[in-house]
């Protein structure tokens, strides 16, 4: 990252991936594994890199079941208290699929670009332009029917997390967002939505390789 002046602010916003929730062990990756942490040590002392991840977080759904988990509720103070900031990542739609909130892919594509769309006025206050970068997350895959995790997620959230990528890509390009499409990362092998320590490594290159494309403009 040489071609950055200044020491550059990157907020990695999202649910229980960008928190680190290890499904092997129910408790979190350590700072060796989560890719916030693997991002960090890619850019070293240019970049600071902020983890805002919470698990059950949804882009814009009021979850009866657990309090202070909808982010469009929580962007604009969490914007106001990190700035400045040069880059927003932004990873949600996994919990937005839960069954209990009956939203289509396409409905949490819009409730994801909604929020995108506040962050983007909180950070109307800063001076610099900050970077705003929504993230389609690995899909949820279909055996996640045949864990523990079902019955508190419901059906149906395999199709819902498999489409959400199209669905958003279709929205953004009407907005001036940056898009990455994460499904070619596959989750875990215990609830299946859920990366494990490989995951991380790859979701880390992959927004570090975006972060580069940026750079290079």
């Amino acid at each position: 990252m040489e071609k950055f002046s200044r020491k550059k602010r990157i907020l990695c916003f999202g649910d229980s991936n960008t928190w680190g929730f290890d499904a092997s062990t129910g408790e979190r990756f350590s700072e060796s594994v989560r890719w916030t942490s693997l991002l960090q040590e890619a850019y070293g002392e240019k970049v600071q890199v902020i983890e805002e991840g919470l698990s059950g977080r949804t882009s814009v759904f009021q979850d009866p079941l657990f309090e202070g988990v909808c982010a469009l509720d929580y962007i604009h103070p969490c914007i106001l208290s990190h700035s400045p900031l040069d880059v927003v990542v932004i990873m949600l739609g996994t919990n937005d699929t839960k069954e209990r909130f009956r939203a289509t892919s396409y409905n949490i594509a819009q409730g994801i670009v909604r929020l995108a769309q506040k962050t983007a006025k909180a950070l109307e206050a800063q001076e610099n332009n900050c970077v705003v970068i929504i993230v389609s997350p690995p899909p949820i895959h279909e055996n996640y029917r045949h864990t523990e995790i079902f019955e508190a997620m419901g059906e149906a959230c395999d199709r819902k997390s498999n489409e959400l990528g199209e669905r958003l890509a279709t929205l953004i390009a009407q907005h001036p967002f940056e898009f990455v499409d994460a499904s070619h990362i596959p989750m875990n092998t215990i609830d299946y939505m859920h990366l494990d320590e490989e995951g991380h490594k790859l979701f880390a290159q992959l927004i570090f390789n975006k972060l580069e494309s940026l750079l290079k403009k």
